[in-house]
C-alpha cells in the first residue's frame, strides 16, 4: 500500500508557463466581473518560511489508491454533511431546510462564474486527495485519511465551478492554475498551508511554481 519515494532534488527556478485562455464568466447569460486581488491571508508572512520547509520528493505510487480511502463527507447533522458547511460558509444569501443547503449565491473564485443553485458547485480539495496520496497520505490510515478529506480548518475545502474543478483534477500548480489570476497569491498560500500542515511533499516542479506564483505577493515573504 505504501511506496518508496524514490529521489529528493533541489526546486528549480523554471518559471510556471501563464494560462492563456480567456475565462469564461457568467452563467445563464449574466457576465460577473471577477474578484480584486485579494488582501493579505492572515499569517501570510509565514508561506515563505512554509514553502522552504516542505521536502521535495518524486511522486509516488498511484497504487491502492481509491477516493474511498478518503471518507468524505462526514455527516455534520441531520441530511447534511461537511458539503453542506462548506457551502454555507462560502455563499451568501443562504437557503437551509433544516442544516441542508437548497440555494444561495456562489462565486468561484477559480473561474468568476456564479451560481444560486447549489448542484452547480463543487466542493474542491485544494491539495487533490490523489495528489496527496502520491505525496505522502498512501502511508496514513483511513482515519486520517478522512481528517485531510473533511478539513474544515485549513484552507482544504472550496467551493467552486465543476467546471473549474473537474478541469484542475488531480493536478498541481506546475499542470494546474487558476484562469482567474487575481487569485493565485491565494491559491498558491492556501496550498502551501494544507501541504505544509499535513506534511506532504511536493515535487521540484511544484515548489518551483509555488514560488513563481508567491513572487508577485508583496505580502509573502521569502525564504
Amino acid at each position: 500500500m505504501s511506496s518508496v519515494r524514490t529521489s529528493r532534488s533541489k526546486a528549480r527556478g523554471a518559471g510556471a508557463v501563464a494560462l492563456a485562455a480567456a475565462l469564461a464568466l457568467g452563467v445563464g447569460g449574466c457576465d460577473v466581473a471577477l474578484d480584486e486581488p485579494q488582501a493579505p491571508p492572515s499569517g501570510a508572512g509565514n508561506v515563505g518560511e512554509q514553502l522552504a520547509e516542505l521536502t521535495v520528493a518524486s511522486a509516488g505510487s498511484m497504487k491502492g489508491y481509491s477516493r474511498d480511502r478518503f471518507p468524505h463527507w462526514r455527516d455534520t447533522g441531520t441530511n447534511c454533511d461537511v458539503r453542506d458547511s462548506v457551502l454555507k460558509r462560502d455563499g451568501k444569501d443562504i437557503r437551509l431546510s433544516g442544516c441542508n443547503v437548497v440555494a444561495g449565491r456562489w462565486q468561484s473564485v477559480y473561474d468568476g462564474r456564479t451560481f444560486t443553485d447549489p448542484s452547480g458547485v463543487d466542493i474542491d480539495h485544494m491539495v487533490p486527495l490523489a495528489n496527496a496520496w502520491r505525496s505522502g497520505a498512501d502511508d496514513w490510515d483511513d482515519r486520517k485519511r478522512g481528517d485531510f478529506a473533511n478539513d474544515l480548518t485549513r484552507p482544504q475545502l472550496i467551493a467552486v465551478s465543476a467546471t473549474s474543478n473537474r478541469a484542475k483534477g488531480d493536478q498541481d500548480p506546475s499542470q494546474w492554475k487558476p484562469a482567474n489570476r487575481s487569485y493565485w497569491c491565494k491559491y498558491a498560500e492556501n496550498w502551501v498551508t494544507v501541504k505544509h500542515y499535513w506534511r506532504l511533499t511536493v515535487t521540484s516542479a511544484e515548489k518551483a511554481a509555488l514560488g513563481d506564483m508567491l513572487e508577485g505577493c508583496t505580502w509573502a515573504s521569502k525564504p
